[in-house]
């Protein structure tokens, strides 16, 4: 049979067109796909790793299932740029995560191969079990396909959707990419044969048969099911597990090899009911710095691939490395302090302390809910928990937060990092919420510091607190303060004049408060230091509102219900009518781009801050005008 023409990459628009060419071609495909995805994000940036390691699973998906009729949901997004390449969007790989270009996640309103939009963790099962419904609700034969990785699989609500998912009499598919180890003996040709077989019609065919035959005798039945979990289970360990939940366990295969993949998600496809299918792949894959060192080729900012991701210089230390320096100090002093995260080790600034203080150090995988009633548990035993998590992940635990601790006037600190505008990951990572949803909380202390010095002093407050407290602070660096070594709190509820002026107060919170400096030495204006959005120091808010024309209050989360709202609140509440002019993010989604293009479209640019003060103070009635 004669080898089949190469087919490039730039000729595929659609999988339709993929799904046209000879099986033999797809090899070439794959390997030119990996190094287009290399050479694009050593351009844009974004996520590595996990892209260069799911090309002939995505390859094969496309290949098998007919999308977008059959639904791929994909966990978390950040290893769907094949997907994305193959769907039609291959030349818009060059404004990946730049302002108005690709999202680096999946969304509905970008293409319509992307079935659900995601970014945060452990929600595909749900989603693509809520597909399957509804298609067996409509007679229809599509089929709803949910691609989640081993990380994501530690979430509960994967676990509860699976629990759901066989009472659904839908016919679900979940494949597991398993890239967290290498593919161990039991992953050979046997075990490939294995994964074809138990795939099969035939297969299925007999069991079922052999159900309704050996129906009429219980014990028997039951004894042959035994049996076969008992089989499965010494070859494949996993499908015990998975078996329970009412899935039919294939795998495990290598999700590198097209052959296998295509042949058995060919058989899977064709089986009714829920289906497991357990795929090993390896992070990386095809790229020597990105398979040796995961981790560091996860998210990546432009580089040259020859040369691989280049040693950093000397900087500054970002509010997430104060953060991490601060817990092993604290962590010195404090023998009952633990840190906790919810899978975040590295991106919280937390190695260090895992490396110096292991035993106090708990990582309990993405399972935020997990990790706050954790940290509750701890504290009802008198340690000191720190729960070190992203603004947006914060918000998976709610329910928590509020029942678990605030209620219970627990001492837990959260160490919110990501607050604010966070720039390329775009509209499911901006930190824009947390304000609002924290400050309607009785018993919680809420701080954001200025600069990274107060914010060492900050969390150093929170620890000496007898209840829940949530120190906030931005991704990246800070305004380049020098820091103390000394471990000093703060005065409770304790706002600071940085700047003394006249007829204008700018009342700024956390990272805003650089801005305001540059401003109220424009408008030579007073700058206040807020520091705690609860409490506020209604002391210092009281002589503002006397003394000037104007309040301004100036933060980087959602004007809705946010510390502006909290000033708004207590001028009405004393009946003070100084006029008041809130700026902060506003009431929608903000997408992905720069930090500085993002504060600029949310008019938070230094420009847009003092234009929008000059506006307003123009439109007061000189009647309105306190003493200036």
């Amino acid at each position: 049979m004669p080898h089949p023409v190469p087919v490039p990459l730039s000729s595929l628009s659609t999988p339709e067109e993929l799904r046209c060419l000879d099986r033999r071609s797809l090899p070439g495909v794959a390997q030119e796909l990996r190094q287009f995805i290399l050479n694009s994000v050593a351009q844009t940036g974004g996520h590595l790793s996990s892209n260069l390691g799911t090309v002939e699973l995505t390859l094969a998906l496309h290949y098998v299932f007919d999308t977008p009729r059959d639904r791929l949901v994909w966990d978390v997004g950040h290893q769907t740029y094949a997907h994305k390449i193959l769907t039609g969007r291959r030349d818009a790989m060059a404004n990946l995560r730049q302002k108005d270009g690709l999202s680096g996640f999946p969304r509905r309103n970008e293409s319509e191969y992307d079935a659900f939009g995601t970014a945060h963790s452990s929600t595909s099962i749900s989603a693509a079990l809520g597909m399957a419904t509804a298609f067996r609700l409509a007679g229809q034969s599509e089929r709803a396909v949910a691609i989640i990785g081993d990380g994501a699989l530690t979430g509960g609500m994967a676990f509860e959707a699976m629990n759901n998912a066989k009472h659904t009499g839908a016919n679900l598919i979940v494949i597991l990419n398993d890239n967290d180890m290498s593919i161990s003996p039991p992953v050979g040709a046997l075990q490939h044969h294995l994964a074809r077989l138990l795939s099969g019609r035939f297969y299925n065919s007999m069991r079922r048969g052999g159900e309704k035959v050996l129906g009429v005798a219980p014990p028997i039945l039951q004894f042959a099911k035994r049996w076969e979990e008992h089989v499965k289970g010494m070859v494949t360990p996993p499908a015990t597990l998975f078996e329970e939940f009412g899935f039919n366990y294939i795998g495990p295969i290598d999700g590198h090899d097209l052959d296998i993949l295509i042949a058995t998600l060919t058989n899977v496809r064709k089986l009714e009911g829920p289906q497991f299918l357990h795929v090993v792949t390896r992070k990386g894959k095809g790229y020597p710095p990105a398979e040796q060192d995961p981790v560091r080729y996860h998210g990546v900012s432009p580089f040259n691939p020859e040369e691989g991701i280049p040693a950093a210089p000397p900087s500054s230390p970002t509010y997430t490395e104060i953060f991490g320096q601060w817990l092993c100090d604290m962590a010195e002093h404090e023998p009952k302090l633990v840190a906790i995260t919810p899978a975040m080790c590295e991106g919280s600034g937390l190695t260090a302390f895992a490396q110096r203080f292991p035993d106090r150090y708990f990582d309990v995988g993405i399972a935020e809910q997990h990790a706050l009633t954790f940290a509750a548990g701890l504290a009802c035993e008198g340690m000191k928990p720190v729960v070190a998590i992203y603004s947006t992940f914060l918000q998976r635990a709610y329910d928590q937060l509020i029942h678990d601790i605030a209620l219970q006037n627990l001492p837990v600190v959260m160490a919110i990092d990501r607050a604010g505008l966070v720039g390329a990951d775009g509209a499911t990572h901006q930190g824009q919420f947390d304000l609002s949803y924290l400050r309607t909380l009785p018993n919680l202390t809420i701080m954001a510091p200025a600069d990274e010095n107060e914010c060492r002093r900050m969390l150093t407050t929170a620890i000496t607190l007898p209840g829940p407290s949530a120190v906030r602070y931005p991704r990246g660096r800070g305004l380049g303060a020098p820091v103390q070594k000394n471990l000093e709190p703060l005065p409770i509820g304790r706002a600071e004049i940085r700047r003394q002026g006249r007829g204008i107060a700018l009342l700024a919170f956390g990272s805003l408060v650089g801005s305001a400096l540059r401003v109220g030495d424009s408008l030579q204006a007073t700058v206040v230091n807020m520091r705690f959005v609860k409490p506020l120091d209604e002391t210092l808010i009281l002589e503002m509102a006397l003394h000037h024309d104007l309040l301004v209050t100036l933060e980087e989360n959602a004007l809705a219900g946010g510390a502006g709202s909290a000033v708004a609140e207590y001028l009405t509440q004393h009946s003070l009518t100084t006029p008041l002019l809130r700026l902060g993010l506003p009431d929608r989604f903000i997408d992905h781009g720069t930090t500085t293009q993002l504060w600029a479209e949310c008019q938070l640019d230094i420009e847009s801050i003092q234009r929008q003060i000059l506006e307003r103070l123009s439109s007061i009635h000189p009647t309105q005008r306190a003493h200036g």
